[in-house]
């Protein structure tokens, strides 16, 4: 997966405002919206998710076939069919240097595993910053693509995640074979 690393504020370096576009997609989950800014993929928001950015902000609507969804449907169709275990996308994700940090840790979480927020910490050489990852964790914009869902607590627990625990708690079953879609 490949991470462009863009100022926080999404501008592409020339002044002018970055182009968005996005399209909604059904999945085992409820609809998905799919964001793109400047051609690349920028948000995937569930329904109901927590810090989903205002719906205006998203641009214009297009159809799933545009550029550049194609490519992220498909792969997010072989992913729920079980036959896909990890994305290979550009994505651009917005925000500050230690969320994106964050974020590309998130890519490096095998499939199927799991990872506490202290050992996300460790692995970034923060050992104590496991309530800063978290706080950068939920305001991931590319939910199930960057695999924020296999984030859990110290003890095991469920704890925290935008599209809510439910939703957590069955990608992590699916993952793990317990759950067919």
């Amino acid at each position: 997966m490949s991470i462009s690393r863009n100022s926080s504020s999404g501008n592409s370096g020339g002044g002018e405002k970055p182009h968005r576009r996005h399209t909604v997609v059904d999945s085992p989950y409820g609809p998905l919206t799919l964001v793109a800014t400047d051609g690349f993929l920028s948000g995937l928001y569930m329904a109901g998710q927590r810090h989903r950015p205002a719906e205006e902000s998203f641009g214009e609507r297009v159809a799933a076939g545009e550029e550049p969804f194609p490519e992220v449907v498909r792969q997010l169709t072989a992913y729920f069919a079980g036959e896909l275990t990890a994305f290979d996308l550009p994505v651009r994700l917005e925000g500050t240097d230690f969320q994106r940090s964050v974020w590309e840790q998130l890519v490096r979480i095998p499939y199927g595993q799991t990872w506490s927020y202290g050992e996300l910490a460790a692995r970034l050489g923060k050992p104590n910053a496991s309530r800063a990852v978290g706080l950068a964790n939920g305001k991931n914009p590319v939910g199930i693509i960057v695999p924020c869902h296999r984030v859990i607590g110290s003890s095991g627990s469920m704890t925290g995640y935008g599209g809510g625990i439910d939703r957590k708690v069955r990608l992590l079953a699916f993952e793990s074979g317990a759950e067919q879609l």
